[in-house]
């Protein structure tokens, strides 16, 4: 997909910040591996480009931004100890793989049950030479003892019943980030009514859309 018109439809997600040409070709690279994939196994509903890129990578981005607001910038003179974020039920990638475009220096585990939608997401990785991530093929709820700074969660089943246990790899003081419809927000707030929940932000292009962060005790 041209890197130009992929900029184009990521402006109303980056408010004023910008992807630089690596960043955007790495998007294109990810979309023509994502649509191939695609037609062997459903990783995504949404076949279009445009729609991809915007439901997507700008969902995923819009998440990145708030999360890490220094993009590129983040944290990247402490390799040592980076960040860690989770994605959990990360799926074809998002918004796990936007976010360490956006953040390089963070280091990712991307936690998927699907033993093919695991396969894919390191042929992913591995074309994109993204370092310092780990893919788990396991259940988010096997991982008893491992605690991340961010998790992430985006269109998973059993919202409800998954939320403690997503809530239960954050570190103290680590941050959850959901991408949820709106009428999700009661759920959320009601089941995990010891985070503190920012403002939920809405969705660029989206009625129902919104992006929930909270900060655990």
């Amino acid at each position: 997909m041209d890197a130009s018109r992929i900029a184009q439809l990521l402006e109303p997600f980056l408010g004023e910040s910008t992807l630089s040409t690596n960043q955007l070709q790495s998007i294109s690279t990810y979309i023509d591996i994502l649509q191939r994939w695609n037609a062997r196994i459903n990783l995504t509903a949404i076949r279009n480009p445009d729609e991809i890129v915007q439901r997507h990578f700008g969902e995923s981005l819009l998440a990145a931004r708030h999360l890490f607001p220094s993009g590129h910038a983040y944290d990247a003179s402490s390799a040592v100890n980076p960040v860690e974020l989770a994605d959990v039920g990360s799926g074809a990638g998002f918004p796990g793989i936007p976010i360490k475009l956006w953040a390089p220096a963070i280091a990712l585990t991307l936690i998927e049950s699907s033993h093919k939608k695991a396969t894919f997401l390191r042929e992913v990785t591995r074309a994109l030479t993204l370092m310092n991530i780990d893919i788990k093929n396991v259940r988010a709820e096997s991982l008893r003892d491992k605690k991340f700074d961010v998790v992430t969660l985006r269109a998973v089943e059993c919202f409800e019943s998954t939320l403690p246990i997503v809530a239960n790899l954050l570190n103290p003081n680590g941050r959850l980030a959901l991408l949820i419809g709106s009428s999700q927000l009661p759920t959320a707030q009601g089941t995990l009514s010891s985070v503190r929940w920012s403002d939920p932000v809405s969705v660029p292009g989206s009625t129902s859309r919104v992006l929930l962060v909270g900060t655990t005790a």
